[in-house]
């Protein structure tokens, strides 16, 4: 949706000149005794370009502050930033509409639209808000819109189109805020059904109800007591015939996510030839209805210990995927996980997925002194692992008392002893003294519960300390070259068994990890065309 017009409830329906200017506006007659201010509000009001009326009713309310028609001026000024698609400036006739009137149906829906808009561009890679408070000011305004009565002077009629218009705005609004902010996916798929059961079927199938059925999915997915993987399997597969396939593939990454959940339930001992007939004989029933039928079911999975051993026995272990290993080392027999561990332990790898953490833990020092250009390396642990966010900005290399004393006041003291001379010399006994705050683990999430619950399964121990400069930031992705990849040889790895609703789990750790920068592309050449054979230049 680009555009968002509101219908004002103020809207200018006629006006009539008497002794004493008045206007008639929704049914309500508004009396404007100067007529300066008369003569400026209708001004405003009848300008035909919407960027215009905007910036007259502006200098109206402006010039007159306390104006009878401030109401009716801010319901008009909804109108015509909604028509111009100025979101910050919609929202900001909103909120002053409200301070007139509180209930005001036109001015919460706005606000709540506009807020939701910002509270879903606050997402990050984990499925979090970075700004939960306009989450949880949207859901507030959502709740108060839903329980709002209809105002006297709208029509029965005008509420009723009202509610069926901007009533699924407030359900999606507020179950956004349990996703992304109250992580409560319970209140999340109550919110989003509500939604959906107000649409017309047909409007489900494009526009802000396709996107909410999307949502829906995601609720049932997510980790904890709500999650329902056929449920998930249902509203996915329902998107799936809906979402556009271009300009970006929609249908593709649904279809990996669809695939996904289709075998974590039902399990992939039947083939992959059998799981694509049974998953489109799903695609085809939720064509044809939203909500699942009561007698939809899905043969639940093997047991984990099942599956780890078909996983491990069908084909080569050494060409399974990652989250597929981690499954075998979590859920498999002794037997199944120690006879893949041998074949894991000492190889290398990629580890594709989420940096959760990557701290800073030491500092890389390089010392040039006036006696010998050789450079000294040092490696100094910070008294305070953090975010390399959060460590102090070390001193430029030819500083070099600061970067002695920001070396004593952050570094391990035996670390500092062992460098010597090199902290205690004179400034003038060094050339250079260079620091750069470092990173000798990354914490990363790989398979999707993982990811879902925001921790980590690999924990990669790099080779080298990484300078925090060069380090994938917490919250970014890592794949494959040309992409950041992130390589490291399996060590060790530790089992949680499955304990009540908690599944079992793996954490693998790596060693001698090392990252790989994304490849940028170069400029493109074109090589020069040819003349072709008895074709000579100036001829």
């Amino acid at each position: 949706m680009n555009k968002l017009v509101f219908a004002s409830a103020m809207a200018l329906a006629g006006m009539c000149l008497v002794s004493t200017p008045a206007i008639q506006a929704h049914g309500q007659t508004i009396q404007i005794q100067d007529p300066a201010e008369f003569n400026s509000y209708q001004n405003a009001t009848t300008q035909n370009d919407p960027a215009q009326k905007c910036a007259a009713l502006e200098s109206f309310l402006k010039t007159y502050p306390q104006s009878t028609a401030k109401l009716a001026a801010l319901a008009q000024m909804m109108d015509c930033y909604g028509q111009t698609n100025q979101m910050d400036n919609l929202l900001s006739a909103a909120t002053r509409l409200l301070q007139v009137d509180p209930n005001n149906p036109q001015a919460i829906t706005a606000s709540v639209y506009v807020k939701k808009l910002q509270c879903s561009k606050s997402a990050d890679p984990s499925g979090s808000s970075t700004d939960p408070q306009t989450c949880d000011d949207a859901a507030a305004l959502a709740q108060k819109g839903l329980t709002v009565s209809k105002p006297a002077s709208m029509s029965d009629a005008d509420w009723k189109t009202f509610v069926g218009n901007y009533y699924p705005i407030f359900h999606s609004a507020v179950a956004l805020d349990d996703m992304l902010s109250k992580k409560d996916y319970a209140g999340a798929i109550k919110e989003y059904s509500a939604e959906l059961m107000l649409y017309p079927e047909s409007q489900t199938t494009s526009g802000p109800g396709l996107i909410d059925t999307v949502q829906l999915a995601e609720s049932y997915a997510k980790p904890g007591p709500a999650r329902d993987e056929v449920k998930a399997v249902w509203f996915y597969a329902r998107a799936w015939n809906f979402v556009p396939s271009a300009p970006h593939d929609y249908k593709a990454d649904i279809e990996v996510k669809l695939d996904y959940w289709y075998k974590r339930y039902h399990g992939t001992l039947d083939g992959d030839a059998a799981i694509k007939q049974q998953i489109n004989a799903i695609k085809a029933q939720a064509q044809a209805t939203l909500f699942p039928p009561a007698t939809f079911t899905i043969a639940p999975a093997p047991t984990p210990q099942e599956l780890a051993h078909h996983a491990y026995t069908s084909s080569d272990p050494k060409t399974l995927g990652l989250e597929d290993k981690e499954y075998i080392l979590a859920n498999g027999s002794p037997q199944d996980a120690s006879g893949l561990w041998a074949l894991l332990k000492g190889q290398a790898t990629p580890v594709p997925g989420n940096v959760i953490s990557d701290p800073a833990t030491v500092l890389k020092i390089t010392a040039i002194t006036a006696a010998s250009p050789k450079p000294k390396e040092f490696v100094v642990k910070l008294t305070n692992s953090v975010a390399c966010s959060a460590v102090p900005v070390a001193p430029g290399e030819l500083k070099i008392k600061e970067a002695q004393d920001y070396i004593l006041a952050n570094g391990v003291k035996a670390d500092t002893d062992a460098m010597g001379d090199v902290l205690t010399a004179t400034p003038a006994h060094l050339r250079k003294l260079a620091v750069e705050p470092s990173v000798t683990t990354i914490n990363v999430a790989v398979t999707q519960d993982a990811k879902d619950n925001h921790v980590a399964d690999f924990i990669v121990n790099l080779k080298e300390p990484l300078a925090c400069k060069d380090t994938p930031p917490a919250g970014s992705m890592l794949g494959f070259q040309p992409a950041t990849e992130l390589d490291a040889t399996y060590d060790t790895y530790t089992s949680t068994a499955a304990a009540g609703t908690t599944a079992a789990s793996a954490q693998i750790v790596l060693r001698d990890g090392f990252v790989q920068q994304e490849k940028k592309a170069g400029p493109v050449h074109h090589t020069p065309t040819k003349p072709a054979a008895g074709h000579h230049a100036g001829m």
